[in-house]
């Protein structure tokens, strides 16, 4: 069975004292490259799903390996004209299924897959290998071309990469310890992501009309968290409670809001989804939770809701029922 990625804890400023390495946490979708030593690449979303026909531009990597058997694991990124990440130039090729379309996307929008970790190399499992350990040997595979590298990181001095981070406009940084083993599908504090700003996942629950130029499309969001996860609700004896968490109006272009109405309108749904909580403004339209987008917001309201909310994109990498609020 193919392990799953490590995932990070939350929090608000790096990690002290020794121990630590520091990494930019890269604007993109979780994915694991398989690599079968006889040119063969297979590369999985971080639920599992084979996307490699999606990223032709990647098929080189297994050339790369020069030979090696290795299940390497990365954050695919789209940059922008500035040569930021870009989650939203990143949708465009997202979800697509046509060769055709795959193929001209990938040369308006090509990908990188930075490359941070590694898993397997030559039939020899590293998970209980420590991350410093692992790192060596990511290294020494001296992964760097067109559509791939392996960034750089940094032992110690969180703070001095988290500053760098913002001043360059990018999402924050991940600390890792350097003597952590590779735990597949677990979310550790052996791994910690700090965020320049606040950002998440949240379920779609419904939208509110547009008015003026959005008149006949959606105008915002209305989105929400699950109170727990599937497993911790079956601890609990009891179903999971979809927690509204306010509307998101802001952040969307001409193409994502006719393409959000259309996905929306197909939920269409009469009772709302959200069992705690509910839209203050009157009108709303309710659709299936099963749509996962991410936001970026400044802070938490004391009622609970996002304050100054922005959609930066849809997440099918991600499972709507795995959706909590991060602490």
């Amino acid at each position: 069975m193919a392990p799953l990625p490590m995932l990070a804890i939350e929090a608000p400023q790096p990690p002290d004292g020794g121990g630590w390495a520091f990494e930019i946490k890269w604007d993109g979708v979780r994915a694991l490259a398989h690599a079968d030593g006889e040119g063969g690449l297979r590369i999985e979303s971080r639920r599992g799903e084979d996307i490699t026909a999606r990223y032709p531009e990647l098929a080189g990597l297994a050339e790369a390996l020069a030979g090696h058997q290795a299940i390497l694991d990365g954050e695919i990124v789209a940059f922008d004209e500035n040569g930021r990440p870009s989650f939203q130039r990143l949708q465009l090729r997202m979800g697509l299924t046509s060769p055709m379309s795959i193929q001209r996307r990938s040369r308006a929008c090509p990908v990188t897959y930075e490359v941070f970790d590694l898993l397997e190399l030559d039939g020899e499992p590293t998970l209980d290998l420590p991350y410093e350990e692992r790192r060596r040997l990511l290294q020494g595979l001296a992964l760097d071309g067109p559509s791939w590298q392996t960034p750089r990181h940094r032992v110690g001095d969180g703070e001095a990469l988290l500053a760098a981070a913002r001043e360059r406009g990018l999402e924050g940084v991940v600390a890792k310890r350097l003597d952590s083993p590779y735990r597949p599908g677990r979310r550790s504090g052996e791994w910690v992501k700090v965020r320049n700003w606040r950002r998440q996942e949240f379920v779609i629950g419904g939208w509110m009309p547009g008015e003026g130029g959005r008149s006949g499309r959606m105008g915002s969001l209305l989105v929400g968290y699950w109170d727990s996860t599937p497993a911790e609700a079956r601890e609990l004896e009891r179903p999971p409670l979809l927690v509204y968490a306010g509307g998101v109006g802001s952040g969307f272009t001409d193409d994502e809001i006719e393409r959000l109405t259309r996905m929306l309108t197909a939920r269409t749904r009469d009772e709302t989804p959200f069992d705690v909580g509910k839209p203050k403004r009157a009108g709303p339209r309710f659709c299936d939770p099963d749509l996962v987008c991410e936001v970026q917001f400044s802070e938490w309201t004391h009622e609970g809701t996002l304050r100054q909310p922005s959609y930066k994109g849809l997440r099918e990498d991600k499972d709507a029922r795995e959706v909590v609020r991060e602490q």
